[in-house]
């Protein structure tokens, strides 16, 4: 077999057209290049360079050797890069409410890329609604997405408790009608609640203020421009719970679904776990920010 280290030794004396200049560009001495030249003389039983006081010159064997060398030490290198170099994972495709991405995720997400070399995350906030589409269509490959109770399914669901809110500096006239609403983008469904308990109430409602937000509906309800649902963690120390002695209906439990394409691949499922355990940890509501 021959040495990797005597090889890069011979190309390198070549090269370089001598032993001192080859002896600086491996960093060892010349005599110690010079003695590795030998062994691999030894080992194959052939002279492969013509010293003499000028230099040195292949001889026939060297001259046959070297391509062979140039390959061998070329494809070492190529070996060592393939088993060295971190897995390809690939692309996973996640969808997370805008809320709960830019706030409670991002370092999670970050250590999860950084501890996996070669995996890429592709990652779109959006609501809930758009969410699941985007996972029945094969659009994405995970996706946390808001749901009415009970209609969680894959990997896990967390519960969340919604609540009518409004000022409680600059409290919306409860009396008037209609109801002005700070609420999320059509589609949303705190929206479909705070539409449906109104008119099941028999309450005339408007849309006065509507953003894909958590903050900007939790400051448009601070600020008195609309009444809105909100989850329990949501709510502000400036927010007023409003209920059914308010003239508020009740409003039905959602919670948080964690769901996975069927086709999901090993290392989908492994982030699928490590956002399980997040949600876990906190259980929901500590979780939920936004639609």
């Amino acid at each position: 077999m021959l040495d990797i280290d005597l090889l890069k030794s011979f190309v390198s004396v070549v090269d370089a057209g001598g032993f001192t200049r080859a002896g600086e560009r491996v960093h060892r001495t010349q005599s110690t290049v010079s003695q590795q030249i030998r062994r691999l003389e030894d080992s194959l039983g052939r002279p492969l360079l013509h010293r003499d006081g000028k230099g040195v010159t292949l001889t026939d064997e060297g001259e046959r050797l070297l391509s062979y060398a140039r390959r061998i030490i070329a494809l070492a290198a190529e070996a060592r890069d393939a088993v060295a170099r971190p897995p390809e994972y690939g692309v996973i495709r996640i969808g997370l409410p805008e809320d709960f991405a830019a706030y409670r995720l991002t370092q999670l997400l970050s250590d999860f890329v950084r501890s996996h070399p070669g995996l890429r995350l592709d990652v779109s906030c959006d609501l809930s609604l758009n969410l699941r589409a985007d996972l029945e269509r094969g659009e994405l490959d995970l996706a946390l997405a808001k749901s009415e109770r009970g209609q969680g399914r894959g990997m896990g669901a967390w519960p969340e408790r919604l609540f009518w809110v409004t000022s409680k500096t600059r409290p919306v006239d409860i009396e008037h009608q209609p109801v002005p609403l700070a609420v999320y983008p059509q589609g949303c469904l705190y929206r479909l609640q705070a539409v449906h308990g109104l008119e099941a109430a028999r309450r005339s409602w408007y849309v006065a203020y509507t953003s894909h937000n958590l903050t900007g509906v939790q400051a448009a309800i601070s600020a008195g421009l609309g009444i809105g649902i909100l989850p329990e963690v949501a709510v502000l120390p400036d927010h007023k719970v409003l209920g059914a002695a308010d003239g508020f209906p009740a409003l039905e439990s959602t919670e948080l679904a964690l769901l996975a394409a069927p086709d999901a691949k090993p290392i989908t499922l492994s982030l699928g776990k490590v956002l399980a355990d997040f949600c876990d940890a906190f259980s929901v509501p500590t979780l939920c920010a936004a639609e």
